[in-house]
């Protein structure tokens, strides 16, 4: 069956669906479990105003991984708590080349993503992160319906 799953999240309430199904997945097979999200990156300026109106003793906390690591640290929660240890991977650049980069990486047998995206004329967008990783992905992939 599959021995490494990655599934990639941006936090929102439908790729929790893609999170759930992979967790359950991983727990069922006793497979490897790699949880991505990606961000942005953020411009030095930026990054330097942020840190500038913080406490002295977080300023140091604050970057670009911040809101990417909540996002990560509660999905590897949802695995945890079902007794699974995940591995958590916050990717700067395209969510769509970060799933793929991390599957390439921890030799996936197992893309798990949602189909947000995927409906209607969006579909046959480039941008559509189901639609990039399902013709792109160096193994099987899944894509749960969440819509």
């Amino acid at each position: 069956m599959f021995k490494r799953i990655v599934v990639g999240t941006d936090g929102s309430e439908t790729a929790g669906q893609a999170v759930r199904q992979a967790v359950e997945l991983a727990k069922l097979a006793g497979a490897e479990l790699s949880i991505v999200s990606a961000y942005a990156p953020v411009s030095s300026r930026r990054l330097q105003s942020e840190q500038e109106g913080a406490p002295a003793d977080v300023q140091h906390e604050i970057g670009p991984r911040e809101d990417v690591n909540l996002v990560l640290d509660a999905a590897a929660a949802k695995a945890k708590k079902e007794g699974l240890e995940a591995q958590t991977h916050p990717v700067e650049g395209d969510p769509a080349e970060a799933v793929l980069n991390v599957a390439e990486e921890v030799d996936a047998d197992l893309i798990v993503v949602g189909n947000k995206g995927m409906t209607g004329a969006r579909r046959f967008l480039l941008g559509s992160v189901p639609n990039n990783v399902s013709h792109h992905a160096p193994c099987s992939v899944m894509i749960v319906r969440t819509t």
